[in-house]
């Protein structure tokens, strides 16, 4: 599979994927530990994430994909949702919470 279809497949498998430096336990960058901490807060308990400091091709890839250059990356029923301060607005106005629960 090459990492556009690696890609593919993780974001529509999973209902809520984090492409994040470093893991939930321990992110490599404050943006990502605030994404993992705002999904923590909403309850996310089924997060899939993708630590890309370890993989440089989804690294790349996953800004291809989504269009977007920074990391992280939220990913919600198959549909990229945006990064740290487009989650932190989102939480903020209830919005990420109702998207969750759907």
């Amino acid at each position: 599979m090459d990492t556009q279809e690696t890609i593919k497949q993780q974001v529509t498998t999973n209902q809520v994927v984090l492409y994040m430096k470093g893991t939930p336990e321990f992110p490599q960058c404050g943006f990502s530990a605030n994404a993992v901490k705002i999904l923590s807060l909403c309850g996310v308990d089924n997060l899939f994430t993708v630590d890309v400091l370890t993989n440089p091709e989804i690294r790349q890839g996953i800004k291809e994909y989504s269009n977007w250059p920074t990391i992280p990356q939220l990913y919600i029923n198959g549909e990229f949702i945006g990064g740290s301060d487009i989650i932190t607005e989102m939480n903020q106005s209830g919005e990420l919470l109702k998207l969750l629960q759907k």
